[in-house]
């Protein structure tokens, strides 16, 4: 039985996306046997390019992707160029839990109400002589260039590409290189980024491409922080996809085949400036120039990693504030009373969207739990290794725009008769957990000393009592961090849930989502609080259990 798991997992992968880009080009070109077409043609190209917001949609979906994408990629090589090894870089490694635990659309939340004209910035800023005495008009959330949304990208990403930087380390002989590049006399930093660099980027493409297509698509922070006159190009054809117009669709097909090609195209010009960028390091390499030790560097690369996280967990803050706020006059810094009187207006909507976001959660983390310990396991007794090509599969859900491949995958559950319920959002949502679990339990997995097993087995255990009397114990506290994160992915999933589900399935990022529109900030402040517990409680399970279960075993404490 085992062996099949990871055909499974990759039919699992690929299937879905496969047939639901078929279903979003057949209705590009003009087929959408629901609506009585049945003929291909391109009108419903003509339709999108007949649109005036076109233009200016696609520029920003793409300008904002890449400057969002290389802003996070500097400010991750500026923070393990000059703190990898030391005492501040385990710092921030504890932090990288917290931060990547709190939703996208949670930190968006935070963020706007930080850096909003009304927010607590400029609050805070009041009692100065410079001070304001109402909200200044300026367009600082939501501005025609997009800088709100990239800076909201930014605070996210730079995380998870340093935890993605710090699992491929061990693959760099970091400790090795940089000492020689120093023996050779660079600094550290110039030293880290000539020696290091150029080995740990090769492991962490892949992931860099998955924010590229991310930052260019996303839906939910882009509705929060983006502009919206025109918004960006995912945004739109959402809109046009929940249009009760059903020859919209058409055009929404196009717009999403569109947008794909705008993703392939900026992954096809990321490629070459890397090409271009790697040109540049050998001739600089070439010319024997030495790079100095740069103090200055140290101190920007350290301001630069605590604006981002303290603009996530002081709008976090500031969430928690609101939720609880009675009357907040602008420019008042605090409240001028507490009350619980949003939570308990709230209540019953929210406990039943808490409710369906943990089913949902945990059934698609179960599920891709037990998909990726059958795939390490395969990978294991077997002598496998995860190739290339296995990775760009593994990656293939995140790296395809979901605006580019759910609204097939819907149209084809309905063309197939199936409903869009709370079974079909699982499944969907199973699509982006299991990439992330996987990831987070491969190295562990691959890690465990194979030596245990070999005496377990001298004893007459078998494989099966190897591995869940074995080793399975030995890697709980990984497991349960690994499922952590899945949770937390699937808390925080905006779009499958809202297509997929066909809008009948609510859970706290679709209905935080949806308050975007009406501007009430407590109840924005106790939607995104409480989706921001749901995504950090499963962490502080993850740490709290193995401590627990191994409490007389110190040796397998984390």
């Amino acid at each position: 039985m085992l062996p099949v798991v990871p055909a499974l997992t990759v039919a699992l992968l690929l299937l879905p996306v496969a047939a639901g880009l078929a279903g979003t080009l057949l209705p590009a070109f003009g087929i959408l046997p629901a609506i009585g077409r049945a003929a291909p043609g391109l009108d419903a190209f003509r339709s999108l390019l007949d649109w005036p917001g076109l233009a200016a949609a696609s520029r920003l979906s793409l300008v904002t992707g890449l400057a969002a994408t290389a802003l996070s990629l500097a400010v991750t090589a500026l923070i393990l160029a000059s703190w990898s090894g030391t005492r501040v870089f385990g710092a921030i490694r504890r932090a990288l839990s917290p931060l990547l635990s709190v939703p996208h659309a949670a930190a968006a939340f935070g963020l706007a109400f930080l850096i909003t004209p009304s927010g607590w910035v400029m609050r805070a800023l009041s009692p100065w002589p410079s001070g304001f005495e109402r909200p200044p008009d300026w367009l600082v959330v939501q501005d025609p260039w997009g800088l709100a949304l990239v800076a909201g990208l930014v605070a996210k990403e730079v995380p998870f590409l340093l935890l993605m930087s710090i699992a491929a380390m061990g693959q760099t002989d970091q400790a090795r290189a940089l000492t020689t590049a120093r023996a050779l006399g660079h600094g550290r930093e110039a030293g880290w980024l000539v020696a290091v660099f150029p080995r740990l980027y090769a492991q962490i493409r892949l992931p860099v491409y998955v924010v590229l297509a991310y930052s260019m698509t996303v839906v939910d922070v882009a509705v929060i922080l983006g502009p919206n006159t025109p918004s960006t190009l995912a945004v739109q054809l959402v809109r046009w996809m929940a249009d009760p117009d059903l020859a919209l669709r058409l055009q929404a097909a196009a717009a999403a085949a569109l947008q794909l090609g705008l993703v392939l195209g900026a992954l096809a010009l990321w490629r070459a400036l890397e090409g271009a960028a790697a040109a540049l390091g050998r001739a600089w390499i070439r010319t024997g120039r030495r790079g100095p030790r740069d103090r200055a560097l140290r101190v920007l690369s350290l301001g630069l990693a605590l604006v981002s996280s303290t603009a996530v967990l002081a709008g976090l803050g500031v969430l928690a504030l609101w939720s609880v706020a009675a009357l907040w006059p602008f420019p008042e810094a605090f409240p001028d009373a507490l009350t619980g009187r949003s939570w308990a207006r709230h209540g019953p909507e929210l406990g039943a969207a808490l409710r369906q976001t943990a089913v949902i959660a945990l059934i698609a983390t179960l599920a891709a739990l037990a998909l990726a310990i059958g795939c390490l396991e395969a990978e294991y007794r077997h002598g496998l290794r995860l190739r290339a090509g296995g990775l760009w599969l593994l990656y293939a859900p995140l790296l395809v725009p979901q605006v580019a491949f759910l609204p097939g995958v819907q149209a084809a559950m309905l063309a197939a008769g199936l409903t869009t319920g709370i079974w079909a959002v699982t499944a969907a949502h199973l699509l982006f957990v299991f990439p992330y679990v996987f990831l987070a339990l491969g190295d562990p997995w691959r890690a465990w000393d194979a030596r245990m097993g070999t005496v377990a087995r001298t004893l007459g255990a078998g494989p099966e009592r190897v591995l869940w009397r074995v080793r399975m114990p030995m890697l709980l506290a990984p497991a349960l961090t690994a499922a952590a994160v899945g949770f937390a992915v699937s808390v925080g999933q905006y779009l499958p849930t809202l297509l997929v589900g066909g809008g009948r399935v609510a859970t706290v990022t679709t209905e935080a989502v949806a308050l975007a529109a009406g501007g009430d900030r407590r109840a924005i402040g106790v939607y995104a609080l409480a989706q921001t517990a749901a995504a950090l409680l499963p962490f502080a399970l993850a740490l709290g259990l193995p401590r627990l279960v191994h409490r007389d075993r110190r040796g397998m404490r984390p």
